[in-house]
């Protein structure tokens, strides 16, 4: 039986994989809580990398770039907040999304999760279809976005091309209009 990431090559009867499975990074200092949101993310076809820490998440950011990060704010060392200050410095890492889960549930939590660079906040204990529908919607978001910025540099290209072709097509004009001038004043001379 196959899922929606991969179809049969029936001319060698191996499974091809089309695309990347979403790549999830998930930071938490209880291995608890990256267990149960790594089995729930496997299980619904998403490739999740699990890291007990701060430092550890930057460092797998680095080494592979997530498409999507769940950071947990409470963590020894380098807490939540300045994880995602830290990815948003970076121009390589700025525009993955980062979704905090925390217990903190207090309205100050939330708005500074969102002004440090998050794109969502789910609090714990936090429900599994919760998790998976924001998920969804984040990596869309995503993918979006990028689609977005690889149009608009095949218009900018297509905008430089097309400027390149009328002067281009000028240069010719006038060269024409000269040898006509100068054929016509050939001819008078």
């Amino acid at each position: 039986m196959m899922d929606g990431h991969q179809m049969e090559n029936t001319s060698e009867n191996k499974l091809v994989d089309p695309k990347p499975l979403p790549n999830i990074l998930l930071v938490d200092d209880k291995p608890a809580n990256l267990m149960l949101l790594e089995k729930m993310l496997t299980a619904r076809g998403y490739k999740a990398r699990l890291v007990l820490s701060g430092k550890l998440a930057l460092e797998a950011a680095r080494d592979e770039a997530p498409d999507l990060v769940i950071l947990d704010i409470n963590m020894p060392e380098m807490n939540g907040y300045e994880v995602c200050e830290k990815l948003k410095s970076e121009d390589k890492l700025k525009d993955i999304p980062v979704v905090f889960v925390s217990a903190l549930d207090e309205t100050t939590d939330k708005v500074k999760a969102f002004r440090v660079g998050g794109v969502d906040y789910i609090t714990k204990p936090f429900q599994l279809e919760e998790v998976e529908a924001r998920v969804q919607m984040h990596l869309k978001l995503r993918r979006l976005h990028i689609e977005m910025e690889m149009q608009n540099r095949d218009i900018i290209a297509r905008k430089r091309e097309e400027a390149n072709l009328r002067r281009m097509a000028t240069v010719v004009r006038d060269s024409n209009d000269a040898i006509t001038i100068q054929r016509s004043l050939g001819s008078h001379l």
